[in-house]
């Protein structure tokens, strides 16, 4: 994006604040994956290493008070809405820490009270719930939001079309988008689809959509608020494509064989994190020392979060039921 755009349009503090975020979820991430390869966490990892500009992009365009439906590849909304590293690593060991004290060992995880609906792991099934949450700030009045994308394999299953198709006739304030990563597991998106671009998609439900550079965090951010806004004004849901590249394989127990090398060494030199760097160098607002200092400091609240994990207790199994049924917080016989 044009440099002289972004100054004008995204202030200096939030855009140091999204390249801090971005900083945070790659060190957490990565300390997850060593985590699973040390045989600590029974159970899938899946990151968004170097897919991380979209979710902090899009979480920074939103309010606290809007809603997130994210999928498995958001940690960055899931640190941009309160989620401690503590908590996320807790999360990931099955410790009491986590969100869901122990009842899972991944990103199935959600707080409403800090906008955050719970994820589960069929890809799409959060935008029908999306469309819900957006159908009741329409009705209660209510100047809120709902984001909530999907992988581009989710983008073939029914849940998807149905939740466009609701929002768009129904004119939800709600926000979809697609992490266009160019792989659902080991399918590569030429063979789901005969559509050139997923954001196609949006055409047959009356949806204005967008493609967009999914590894430039500047421009998820611009797109995402102007897509918020326009649901916020009660102008109806928008489409987004976030295009972008799985750097890893679809999870840490995946080598990811099938995609080729050559693509992998291309998108290498599209990381979002080095195109924030020198986006943040050309407005005049850091450096290399700069950058060294943040990376050091999201390693410093990295090791916290493991000290902090590494002394919450396992749950016990008594506390199986607590949680689980709305009507009951406490455990009855």
């Amino acid at each position: 994006m044009d440099v002289a755009v972004i100054a004008n349009e995204i202030k200096r503090g939030d855009l140091l604040d999204m390249y801090y975020y971005l900083r945070l979820t790659r060190s957490l991430e990565d300390r997850i994956s060593a985590l699973y390869r040390q045989g600590r966490i029974v159970g899938g990892v899946y990151t968004s290493h170097g897919m991380e500009a979209i979710a902090v992009g899009y979480a920074s365009a939103l309010r606290p008070d809007d809603v997130i439906a994210p999928f498995h590849r958001d940690m960055g909304a899931f640190l941009i809405r309160g989620f401690s590293p503590g908590e996320i690593i807790a999360q990931y060991l099955g410790k009491q820490g986590g969100p869901t004290k122990g009842k899972d060992g991944n990103v199935h995880m959600g707080d409403l009270k800090r906008g955050m609906i719970g994820f589960v792991s069929h890809l799409a099934d959060n935008m029908p719930v999306a469309a819900g949450a957006a159908l009741a700030f329409k009705i209660r009045g209510e100047s809120r939001v709902a984001f909530a994308g999907t992988g581009d394999g989710g983008t073939s299953r029914g849940d998807f079309h149905e939740a466009m198709n609701f929002a768009a006739v129904r004119r939800l304030p709600v926000v979809f988008f697609c992490t266009n990563n160019q792989y659902a597991y080991s399918t590569p998106v030429r063979y789901q689809m005969a559509i050139t671009d997923v954001v196609e998609r949006a055409n047959a439900y009356g949806m204005p959509g967008e493609i967009v550079d999914g590894n430039d965090v500047a421009a998820v951010y611009l797109a995402s608020r102007q897509a918020i806004a326009k649901a916020r004004a009660g102008e109806g849901p928008t489409f987004l494509e976030f295009k972008t590249m799985r750097m890893h394989g679809h999870s840490e127990h995946d080598a990811a064989k099938y995609v080729p090398r050559e693509l992998l060494e291309e998108w290498k030199t599209k990381d979002p994190i080095l195109r924030a760097e020198r986006l943040v160098t050309q407005l005049g607002y850091g450096d290399a020392s700069y950058f060294h200092e943040v990376g050091e400091r999201a390693k410093k609240e990295v090791d916290a979060g493991m000290e902090f994990a590494e002394q919450s207790p396992l749950p016990e199994g008594r506390e199986t039921l607590v949680g689980v049924f709305a009507i009951e917080d406490e455990v009855h016989p």
